[in-house]
């Protein structure tokens, strides 16, 4: 760790603006080494506080009670949403779409937490592509779980080109990548009345859960949001 307490793993330019990957040790915490990641110079995601990207998989999972899963991630992140999947012997494969091909090159060069463990699974691929695109395309491969981790929130996008997703027709177009009784997770840091309606109209079965945690740094509670719907069983 360098004297200033930070270390930059990796910056690069992208279509959404300068990437960077950052290691710190915590100044109120001694010892504690988190990994960060910053969009067009804004805070994204962190390594210290992943409860709520853990909980989107767990949650899937416990509301499906099949087995065999195949299931898809949209947005790789640091991983922790496809780890906490791949955790549960139900599954059996994992893919993890990213769009960002940097963010998939710090997962092989093991910039990352969990490279090693997410690279020994061989029930894990990454592909990079747009995860939106392709489920507002026509389904090919149809998935037990669709797990989507990529914007702020349904009303705080990274990008407007993912706004389709969140209409009822956008909905309607990913339900059809679900197998019969498929669970489809969406991850949020805020509460958005639009798209619970939206899931609402479009799958008949729809769940919304509060996670919620303590950051000491700024020494307050936050909370993220996960929806959740079910598409009909056979």
């Amino acid at each position: 760790m360098s004297p200033s307490n930070l270390e930059i793993l990796a910056y690069e330019d992208t279509p959404l603006g300068p990437l960077c990957l950052r290691r710190r040790e915590l100044l109120s915490a001694p010892g504690t080494v988190v990994t960060e990641v910053t969009l067009n110079h804004q805070f994204l995601m962190s390594s210290l506080h992943n409860e709520s990207e853990r909980a989107l998989a767990r949650v899937a999972l416990e509301m499906h009670g099949g087995s065999d899963f195949s299931v898809l991630v949209g947005g790789l992140g640091l991983g922790y949403t496809a780890w906490a999947a791949l955790a549960s012997e139900r599954v059996a494969r994992v893919e993890a779409v990213e769009l960002l091909s940097p963010v998939i090159d710090w997962l092989e060069k093991d910039f990352v937490p969990l490279s090693a463990e997410l690279k020994a699974d061989d029930r894990f691929v990454t592909v990079q592509g747009d995860v939106y695109a392709r489920l507002l395309a026509p389904p090919g491969e149809r998935f037990d779980l669709i797990l989507i981790d990529v914007d702020h929130a349904p009303d705080d996008r990274l990008d407007e080109g993912s706004g389709r997703f969140y209409t009822e027709e956008g909905l309607r177009r990913a339900s059809r990548h679900l197998a019969p009784g498929g669970i489809l997770g969406v991850w949020s840091y805020a509460e958005s009345s639009p798209f619970s309606r939206a899931l609402h109209a479009v799958f008949g079965e729809v769940r919304v859960e509060e996670v919620s945690f303590y950051v000491a740094m700024v020494e307050e509670e936050r909370t993220d949001w996960l929806f959740f719907a079910r598409s009909p069983r056979a």
